[in-house]
């Protein structure tokens, strides 16, 4: 099971703080998903099929801040257990451009991954994508929540592409070998 994190309605569409929205947005899209709003999960869901591999996405519709219970109740009733789960979401300690993967950890500062741990412990996999800090602490709420630059968003759009083409090797040969593509990529880039 993938999780993007995001906020609902359209004012968020394209905000910083829904770029998990945006990877299983674009995963249902090339791999021919399509949401639809599953009442009992409070989420939109859609199942597609990687390389043989059935995999449920699961966009909350809860907020970000309250996204725990819905990825929870979707775990439960596909069965999943939260070592099956990656969650996606923007991650404000990495600059744009940057994409990263790991296993387990904290929750950093981010509401919606506190949230998750909360319903799910924090065995899951994390797809963290980068978006950057707006410099001062006080300024991050209203910087994850209004649209970024063209450029920025560009960053942003380009680590989701990234992500999604190295979802095939995570499901093939697991975390290690798809965070040293992954990784390996970007340090090339940098």
């Amino acid at each position: 099971m993938i999780a993007g994190l995001g906020n609902p309605e359209d004012r968020y569409l394209r905000t910083l703080h829904n770029a998990g929205f945006w990877f299983v947005d674009e995963l249902a899209r090339k791999f021919g998903g399509s949401f639809k709003y599953e009442k009992k999960f409070d989420a939109e869901c859609c199942k597609i099929s990687v390389d043989g591999d059935d995999i449920w996405l699961v966009k909350p519709q809860s907020y970000m801040n309250h996204s725990g219970g819905p990825v929870r109740a979707a775990l439960d009733y596909y069965r999943a257990k939260p070592g099956e789960l990656l969650v996606a979401h923007d991650e404000i300690d990495l600059p744009p451009g940057t994409v990263r993967l790991k296993q387990g950890g904290g929750h950093g500062g981010h509401n919606g991954i506190r949230d998750v741990i909360r319903h799910c412990g924090a065995d899951f996999l994390r797809l963290r994508i980068g978006v950057g800090h707006p410099g001062e602490k006080d300024k991050v709420t209203g910087y994850v929540l209004k649209r970024a630059s063209s450029d920025v968003e560009a960053l942003v759009e380009n680590n989701v592409d990234e992500a999604v083409a190295v979802l095939p090797v995570l499901l093939k040969d697991g975390l290690n070998a798809a965070m040293k593509k992954l990784h390996t990529k970007q340090a090339k880039e940098d």
